[in-house]
């Protein structure tokens, strides 16, 4: 039963997490950090307690949602006239017949106009019935994704992805939305959707990207090959902002999984460590809507925080992982954003396992049954290692 109270908003006071003088751009020191608070997972925007999974799912994710579509990322629109999926190429005997290569294009129409959206997927020959699947949030150059394999990256490592029993799919971000300030609006902006450019709280850059991932597995749920009951979408970097919005709106993701993926992604904004909410508005400001620029030095007035975008994706699993020479990111404010975030898989859907209290050593990686969190030793960037912590969490939940 709902608690009322006289409050719009309750905040959980987090002595641990700190954040710094407005005046101190670029912060790398913890001694520097100071107290905040973060807004409650727990209470509703009327302030009535949320104590069930009806609670939950009826009433405060949804508000949740709608706070980030609204403040931070935009709307991600879902109307559309037709979308239909042709087979541009195929090769049942790829990767030395280790893998069946299918190269899908996904067409989208919307009032008379269309993009296509090239989605790259590779399925385990060795495995019996439909495969669990991995798909790739690429904004990175397209050789990192090259389908002929002649080019090969630790960034998508197909071949360890298929050699340990899953499909290994990605996109590239150019197909949406550019990763450029002067011609982001081009692809489906511009050609499906330009009103949303010119609304405060429409889609941008990461929407676009999300949206991508979304038609991706609108195609996933239509193929034999695939256990769509088991996928995991993943995102290094920007792409693990877009990631995690991803898994916060389309409930069809099993994990969703941040890699580095710092402010605006992961990482707490209170905490004003390493990149702010100022900076990376400034740096990139084609990425969030444009409401995200009145927190610019006010992370405090944020109605929302990075840990309630990780609540929204409860029950489903979240991963997040990070790298020790990455500062910028933030890995103390992702882990802390992940261990407060999942305390709605814990007391609302009571699932076992509980966080440590302080951050874990680089290479100790930790999975519990509804989240995983790496440090990497190294700098910024998505490696075999990482990908390899990814599928043995899988494995886990998966039961493999």
């Amino acid at each position: 039963m709902l608690v009322k109270t006289t409050l719009s908003f309750v905040f959980v006071a987090v002595a641990c997490l700190p954040g710094i003088a407005q005046n101190d751009a670029y912060n790398y020191e913890e001694s520097k950090v100071h107290p905040i608070s973060l807004p409650d997972p727990f209470v509703s925007l009327r302030g009535e307690a949320i104590e069930t999974i009806r609670d939950w799912e009826y009433l405060r994710r949804g508000e949740i949602v709608s706070l980030f579509e609204n403040e931070v990322y935009g709307q991600v629109p879902g109307d559309m006239d037709a979308i239909r999926f042709e087979l541009a190429s195929e090769d049942k005997l790829a990767m030395n017949g280790t893998a069946h290569l299918k190269e899908i294009d996904i067409l989208v129409e919307r009032k008379g106009r269309t993009i296509r959206l090239r989605l790259i997927l590779f399925v385990p020959t060795a495995v019996t019935g439909p495969a669990p699947v991995f798909l790739l949030i690429n904004h990175r150059d397209p050789e990192n994704i090259d389908p002929s394999r002649q080019v090969r990256t630790g960034f998508w490592p197909a071949e360890a992805i298929i050699e340990r029993g899953y499909a290994a799919a990605t996109f590239h971000v150019k197909d949406v939305s550019d990763d450029n300030n002067d011609t982001f609006k081009a692809d489906i902006l511009n050609t499906l959707y330009p009103e949303q450019l010119e609304m405060e709280n429409g889609m941008r850059g990461l929407g676009a990207w999300a949206w991508g991932a979304m038609r991706a597995m609108d195609y996933l749920i239509t193929d034999g090959q695939i256990d769509v009951r088991k996928a995991a979408v993943v995102g290094h970097s920007r792409g693990g902002k877009a990631a995690l919005w991803t898994g916060a709106q389309d409930t069809r993701w099993a994990i969703t999984v941040s890699n580095e993926s710092g402010c605006g992604g992961a990482a707490l904004s209170r905490r004003r460590f390493g990149e702010t909410v100022k900076r990376i508005n400034t740096s990139f400001p084609y990425w969030f809507t444009d409401n995200f620029n009145r927190y610019n030095d006010q992370e405090d007035l944020l109605p929302v925080d990075q840990h309630l975008l990780v609540a929204a994706i409860a029950p489903r699993a979240v991963y997040v992982a990070s790298a020790s020479e990455d500062q910028w990111a933030d890995p103390k404010g992702e882990f802390l954003s992940l261990r407060l975030g999942t305390r709605v898989h814990r007391e609302i859907y009571k699932m076992d396992g509980s966080f440590p209290a302080s951050l874990p050593a680089p290479e100790s990686p930790l999975h519990l049954p509804y989240a995983g969190h790496h440090i990497r030793d190294g700098k910024h960037n998505l490696t075999p290692y990482d990908w390899e912590r990814f599928m043995d969490f899988a494995d886990q939940l998966f039961g493999k």
